[in-house]
C-alpha cells in the first residue's frame, strides 16, 4: 500500500523541520509539509499566552487549552483530507501527550496509510541547538526530548544526535512505499 502521509514526532530542536526539507528533496514525488509551529503561527496572537490557547512556561513547558485543541482538531482533519485526496503529506509534530497525541491523530487518519517516524535527539544536544536558534524558550528541548515519545508506536526511528538530517531523511525515504510498489511480503 502506498504511503500517503509521514508523521515525524520529536521534541523541540530535534531536527524534524530540517529532515522534512530534505525529505521533500529526496522523495521522487512532490510532498506537502505541515508543522505544528506553522499551526501555532496561524492562530490569533490572543491565543498565545492564554489558558484557552497555548502557553509557553519560562521553564520550557507547554500547555494547551480547549480553543487550541479545537483548532488543532480542524487542522488535523484538513491534513488527513489532503492525504485522502491524493497529496503526499509530511507532518512535523511534537506529541506533548505522548501516545495520547498519536491516538488523536489516528482518530482523523482512518483509511490513510501513515509512516510513523520518531525523531530522537539527546536532550543536551537539542538544548545546544535550542540556544543557537534563539527562537525557543530555554528548557523546551530538554523537557520534550523524552516525554514526546512515551508510549508512541513507530514504524521507524531516527536519531539526530550523531546522524545528519540528510542521512535521516534518506533512511526515512527508503521506508516510503511509492505508487505501484509491491510489498516485500
Amino acid at each position: 500500500m502506498t504511503t500517503q502521509m509521514i508523521v515525524l514526532n520529536g521534541g523541540s530542536s530535534a531536527g524534524k523541520s530540517t529532515i522534512v526539507r530534505h525529505l521533500q528533496a529526496v522523495l521522487p514525488q512532490p510532498w506537502l509539509a505541515f508543522g505544528v509551529d506553522s499551526l501555532i503561527e496561524a492562530m490569533p496572537r490572543s491565543m498565545q499566552g492564554s489558558d484557552a490557547g497555548v502557553e509557553f512556561a519560562p521553564d520550557g513547558g507547554v500547555t494547551v487549552g480547549p480553543e487550541f485543541d479545537a483548532l488543532q482538531a480542524a487542522w488535523m482533519q484538513g491534513i488527513a483530507a489532503m492525504a485522502r485526496a491524493g497529496a503526499g503529506v509530511i507532518v512535523d509534530d511534537v506529541f506533548l501527550g505522548g501516545s495520547a497525541s498519536q491516538q488523536r491523530w489516528q482518530r482523523f487518519l482512518g483509511g490513510v496509510n501513515v509512516l510513523w517516524v520518531g525523531v530522537r535527539c539527546d536532550g543536551a544536544i537539542a538544548a545546544e541547538r535550542e540556544r543557537a536558534r534563539g527562537d525557543r524558550t530555554p528548557g523546551m528541548a530538554v523537557t520534550q526530548a523524552k516525554v514526546v515519545h512515551e508510549g508512541v508506536i513507530y514504524d521507524l526511528e531516527v536519531d539526530t544526535t550523531r546522524t545528519e538530517s540528510l542521512a535521516c531523511a534518506q533512511i526515512i525515504a527508503r521506508h516510503v512505499r511509492q505508487p505501484g510498489e509491491r510489498s516485500p511480503h
